[in-house]
C-alpha cells in the first residue's frame, strides 16, 4: 500500500546551527520531540509514555538535514525528515517537515501533530 507524502514549512528564528541539534542529537529531541530518546549508532529509539519506536538515521548533513526511517516502515519508502532552510535574499529561517501517512484523513492528523511538535520546539528555544 503507497502512503501518502505531506511537506509542511515553519519559519524559525533560529539558526541553523541551533535547530540542528535539537533535530539530530538525543538531548536536542528530548527537549520537545520525545520524552526520551536513545542513541545507538545510527539506530534511535524514541520513547513516549508507555510507548517505543526505533528509527534508523538514512542520511544527515550538518546544520542543513537530517532523515529517519522508522524500522516497523523497512517494506515501503517512507521516512522523515527535517530540512533546515536559510532564504539566501532575507537570511530567514524555515523547517521543512517530511513525513508520510497511510491516507488523507492520517495526513490531516499528522500535519496537527507535527504543527503542536514544531510550536513546543519554538517554545523551547524562544523563537
Amino acid at each position: 500500500m503507497s502512503k501518502v507524502k505531506f511537506e509542511l514549512e515553519f519559519p524559525i528564528h533560529a539558526s541553523p546551527s541551533m535547530l540542528y541539534q535539537y533535530f539530530a542529537t538525543p538531548a536536542g529531541l528530548e527537549e520537545w520531540f520525545a520524552d526520551r530518546v536513545n542513541s545507538r549508532g545510527k539506530l534511535i529509539t524514541f520513547i513516549w509514555d508507555d510507548s517505543e519506536e526505533e528509527a534508523k538515521i538514512i542520511t544527515k548533513k550538518a546544520d542543513e538535514r537530517i532523515k529517519f526511517k522508522w524500522t516497523e516502515s523497512e517494506g515501503d519508502d517512507s521516512y522523515f525528515e527535517f530540512k533546515i532552510q536559510v532564504d539566501p535574499l532575507t537570511k530567514d529561517v524555515a523547517v521543512i517537515v517530511t513525513d508520510f501517512a497511510d491516507d488523507e484523513d492520517d495526513a490531516e492528523e499528522a500535519k496537527m501533530l507535527w504543527q503542536n511538535q514544531i510550536e513546543e520546539l519554538k517554545h523551547t528555544i524562544g523563537a
